[in-house]
C-alpha cells in the first residue's frame, strides 16, 4: 500500500533546522514496517538526516558549507535573486531534495542519534512544500 501527503513547513531562518518532530506531526501513523520518503519540492533548500544531540553541528554545517560555496563571487552569473540565490542552488544540488528511511514496529528506524534536518540555504526562503510517500 501507497500513501502520500503533501504538506508545508513554516518559514525557517537561514541554517540547519531540526524538523524530525515537525514531520511526525504532518505524517500521522506509520505501518508495521515500511519505508518514508520524503522529498522537498525547492531548489534552494534540502534534507538530509545527522546528529541531533548537539546544536553546535547546525553551526558548523552552516560555516562549512558559507566557506566551501561562498556568496558575492565574481564568477556567478545567475545574481538577480540576491546574494544568496545561486549558492542556495549550488548547496542544495550537494545536500539532496530526498530522504529515504526505514519503517520498523511503526516507527521510523532512525539511529539513537539521527534527525532529519531541513536545510534552508536562503536568507528568506518562506515556507517549504514535502512529500512524503509511505510504502508498507
Amino acid at each position: 500500500m501507497i500513501q502520500q501527503v503533501e504538506f508545508s513547513l513554516p518559514a525557517f531562518s537561514r541554517g540547519y533546522h531540526l524538523v524530525t518532530q515537525e514531520i511526525f506531526q504532518r505524517i500521522g501513523s506509520l505501518p508495521d514496517t515500511g519505508i518514508l520518503h520524503l522529498f522537498i519540492k525547492h531548489t534552494s533548500a534540502g534534507l538530509t538526516i545527522n546528529e541531533n544531540a548537539d546544536s553546535s553541528v547546525r553551526v558548523d554545517f552552516e560555516s562549512v558549507f558559507n566557506r566551501i560555496i561562498p556568496e558575492n563571487e565574481p564568477y556567478l552569473i545567475h545574481t538577480l535573486e540576491g546574494p544568496d540565490d545561486m549558492p542556495a542552488h549550488i548547496k542544495s544540488t550537494l545536500v539532496g531534495a530526498s530522504v529515504t528511511i526505514p519503517i520498523s514496529a511503526g516507527k521510523l528506524n532512525l539511529g539513537t542519534w539521527q534527525g532529519i534536518y531541513l536545510c534552508e540555504f536562503r536568507n528568506n526562503g518562506g515556507k517549504r512544500m514535502l512529500v512524503a510517500t509511505v510504502w508498507s
